[in-house]
């Protein structure tokens, strides 16, 4: 999240909309994994991986509301230097998000409530977009209405987690990844464009690559998982183990 500042492309109703929207995406986050430990629907007795791959997301929800917090109170030398952690940071997440899947989908199958060949060919496309977006917005550093847009889109994917927790998502099925894995998430580049129509009468096109980003994501993802090539995927990774034994198909917990 380095970005050298434009002189005269952001104004204090900007800082304030993109801090704002920062902290209600990280209580999102929150949240949802807070209201998994105190409906005792998880604890902190898991493998260490799992707590590896907490200290990885929590750490980037923290480092993305403080570069937020440090551009509205104008410290940039400090934001441009804080930010070149994520060069080191999102590696890290995509592969612990991913050994984290594989013993998700081995040991327990995943979320019941999702289809167990969508969970496991979505999320790893949705890491990969959440990186390929952070990557964007690196190489648009310099241009900053571009770059905070792009990391907006980036952060709002990682939202997904959070919203599959606050809401009542086995009541979704059959759709319960449309709705907490792509059209919860999508709530908040949505947003954005509204403030931008209500800014200036117009909509900055960095919203259109995020949201288009994610949409082909979602609809990648979605064939892909749906395919022979996405059924086999799943069956090389979890048949044999006890997540193998879950029907593929969504189904009340």
């Amino acid at each position: 999240m380095a970005t050298l500042i434009e002189p005269g492309t952001t104004t204090p109703r900007d800082e304030r909309f993109f801090l704002t929207m920062a902290i209600v995406m990280a209580m999102v986050i929150v949240a949802g994994f807070a209201t998994n430990l105190a409906f005792g629907r998880s604890s902190f007795a898991v493998p260490i991986l799992y707590h590896l791959h907490a200290f990885a997301f929590f750490g980037w929800v923290a480092l993305y509301l403080v570069q937020n917090a440090l551009v509205a109170r104008g410290s940039l030398a400090l934001h441009r230097r804080l930010g070149w952690v994520a060069v080191v940071w999102v590696p890290m997440m995509i592969v612990l998000g991913l050994l984290v899947l594989r013993h998700a989908v081995q040991t327990r199958g995943g979320p019941p409530f999702f289809a167990l060949n969508e969970f496991m060919i979505a999320n790893p496309l949705g890491l990969f977009c959440f990186a390929g977006l952070v990557t964007a917005a690196i190489l648009k550093r310099r241009q900053t209405t571009w770059h905070r847009r792009l990391m907006f889109c980036a952060m709002a994917i990682l939202t997904g987690p959070g919203w599959g927790r606050l809401l009542p998502t086995p009541l979704f099925i059959p759709w319960s990844w449309w709705i907490v894995g792509f059209a919860a998430p999508m709530l908040f580049p949505l947003i954005g464009t509204i403030a931008d129509l209500r800014r200036s009468g117009r909509v900055h096109p960095a919203w259109w690559c995020g949201i288009g980003a994610m949409v082909a994501t979602h609809m990648i993802a979605e064939v892909v998982a749906w395919s022979p090539a996405g059924f086999a995927v799943t069956h090389a990774v979890v048949d044999g183990t006890p997540g193998g034994e879950r029907d593929f198909a969504p189904h009340f917990p």
